[in-house]
């Protein structure tokens, strides 16, 4: 880090003398910027080409989600990949917890949808675990399998309040979480070298 603040030091005056600062400058810019800003730069390159490899991948949601992960940033691509089906079981957990708040209530509109949402969301947690595991084991096609599985099954929780209750599902944001990290985890997975 002393180094670091030494050559950002040297850049900071080469920017402020020159018009035309060295490459060199702004790559250690760039690290000191990030080393500031807590995001460890293996998230950000990782981040960066999933999303130039999958348009579907929100490059912020990836960066900002994956960045809070412990262990992020240890973490390799292969990792990170890890990280991502972790978070989407992690999300399904709270989805749980969600519904599980909502069915404690004493009046419960459409207690049997939000009960087949509780399986639904277990199922889902499940499913990126094993997802998780599969990526562990170097088996991508199957993770990628489980990924998709729990796309569908958190879908259908949707599906099911959005027809029993009304539009949108009130476990929408986690649905829509669970295709954003499936999506990252499932780039991430497609550039593991």
């Amino acid at each position: 880090m002393q180094q670091g603040k030494k050559n950002f030091c040297a850049c900071w005056a080469e920017l402020s003398t020159k018009m035309r600062p060295s490459k060199t400058c702004f790559v250690a810019v760039f690290v000191v910027v990030l080393a500031v800003s807590g995001v460890d730069a293996t998230v950000v390159t990782t981040c960066k080409a999933a999303a130039n490899n999958n348009t579907l991948v929100n490059y912020r949601f990836c960066v900002s989600e994956l960045s809070k992960r412990n262990g992020s940033d240890a973490a390799d691509t292969w990792g990170l990949a890890k990280l991502a089906a972790v978070a989407g079981a992690g999300n399904a957990r709270k989805a749980i917890t969600k519904i599980n708040d909502r069915l404690t209530k004493p009046v419960v509109e459409a207690k049997a949808g939000f009960e087949q949402c509780q399986k639904l969301y277990g199922d889902v947690a499940s499913a990126f675990l094993r997802a998780r595991d599969y990526i562990n084991d170097r088996n991508y096609a199957a993770g990628k399998e489980q990924v998709m599985l729990g796309i569908y099954l958190a879908q259908k929780c949707d599906d099911l309040l959005g027809n029993t209750i009304a539009n949108p599902s009130p476990l929408r944001k986690y649905s829509y979480y669970t295709g954003n990290i499936a999506t990252v985890c499932m780039a991430i997975t497609n550039i593991i070298n």
